[in-house]
C-alpha cells in the first residue's frame, strides 16, 4: 500500500486505534525498531501489545522469506498506518518501516534468573559502560551464546532505546538489568585486565560472573576488590586493547569451547 492508509475508512479505526494505543503506552514501554527486532522479541516470548507498519504487505512477506516461525504473530499483531504518522512516533525509523511497542520483564523476574543456582552459564557484567552501542552489542552476543544474563554498574540504564537497538530485540532472550557492585550474583568473578592470567590457560566455570571494565577507565576498585581472578586476553604487544563487545565474545567463546559440543546453555 505504498505507506498511505486507504482513503476508503476500511482500516482507518484500527490505524487511529492502535496511534492512541501506542501513545498510551510509549512512556512506560520498550521500543523495538525494525523487523529484526520485533522478530527476536516474538521468538522469546515477549509481551508485544502494538506493532506498527508503514508497509504491512512488505513486512510480511519479510517474514515469509526471514522468519517464517513469526509470521502469524506478525499478521495478527502489525498495523498499517501512514509513513508520516509512523515517523511522528519513531523520527529514527528502521529501514524495514516498522516498530513496536514492548512490555519490559520485572526486575524482580530479571533478579531471580540471575540469582538462579546451579547455574548453566556465565553472567556477564559491564562494569560502568559508557557506549550504549557497546552495550546494546554484548547482550545481543550473550543472548548468542546462551549466557544468563548481563547486568551493568554504574548509571548507563542497559534497557535504554539505544541499547535496545544495538541488541536487537535479544534483551527478551537474556536477564539483562543494572545492580551494584554489592549485589552481583553470586559466583566466581573473572574479572578481565591487562595484568591478570591469561584466559587461554584458564577454564572458565558455567557459574562465573565474567566482568568487564569501562571502555574509558577499565574496571572500578569495586569490582577489582570482588573479583576472585583477574583475566587478561591474548593481544599482541603496543595493541592497547580490543572494544569491549569484541572481548566479551573472546571469553564467551573461550568458556564455550570447554562445553561438549551441541550442550546448550
Amino acid at each position: 500500500m505504498n505507506g498511505t492508509e486507504p482513503t476508503d475508512g476500511t482500516h482507518a479505526t484500527d490505524a487511529d486505534g492502535a496511534v492512541r494505543a501506542w501513545l498510551g503506552l510509549a512512556d512506560a514501554s520498550v521500543l523495538l525498531d525494525g523487523f529484526h527486532a520485533i522478530k527476536h522479541a516474538l521468538r522469546f516470548d515477549a509481551r508485544v501489545p502494538v506493532a506498527l507498519t508503514a508497509d504491512r504487505a512488505g513486512a510480511l512477506a519479510l517474514a515469509d522469506e526471514l522468519a517464517p516461525d513469526v509470521r502469524d504473530a506478525l499478521d495478527a499483531l502489525l498495523v498499517e498506518v501512514a509513513e508520516e504518522r509512523l515517523r511522528a512516533l519513531v523520527p529514527r525509523l528502521h529501514p524495514t518501516a516498522m516498530a513496536a511497542l514492548a512490555v519490559r520483564p520485572s526486575r524482580a523476574a530479571n533478579l531471580e534468573a540471575l540469582g538462579r543456582t546451579p547455574r548453566t552459564a556465565p553472567v556477564v557484567v559491564l562494569d560502568d559502560p559508557r557506549n550504549l552501542g557497546n552495550a546494546g552489542a554484548v547482550i545481543r552476543l550473550a543472548a548468542g551464546f546462551g549466557a544468563t544474563g548481563v547486568v551493568t554498574t554504574g548509571t548507563l540504564d542497559p534497557w535504554h532505546p539505544t541499547v535496545v537497538r544495538g541488541g536487537a530485540g535479544l534483551h527478551f532472550a537474556t536477564a539483562v538489568e543494572r545492580v551494584e557492585v554489592a549485589e552481583l550474583p553470586a559466583g566466581p568473578v573473572f574479572a578481565l585486565d591487562a595484568e591478570g592470567v591469561d584466559i587461554r590457560g584458564l577454564k572458565i566455570p558455567d557459574d562465573a560472573v565474567l566482568a568487564f571494565g569501562s571502555e574509558r577507565s577499565g574496571l572500578s576498585a569495586a569490582l577489582r576488590a570482588r573479583a576472585d581472578q583477574l583475566v587478561s586476553l591474548p593481544m599482541r604487544p603496543q595493541v592497547s586493547s580490543y572494544n569491549l563487545a569484541t572481548s566479551v565474545a573472546m571469553a564467551l567463546f573461550h568458556w564455550s569451547a570447554g562445553r561438549p559440543s551441541g550442550v546448550e546453555a
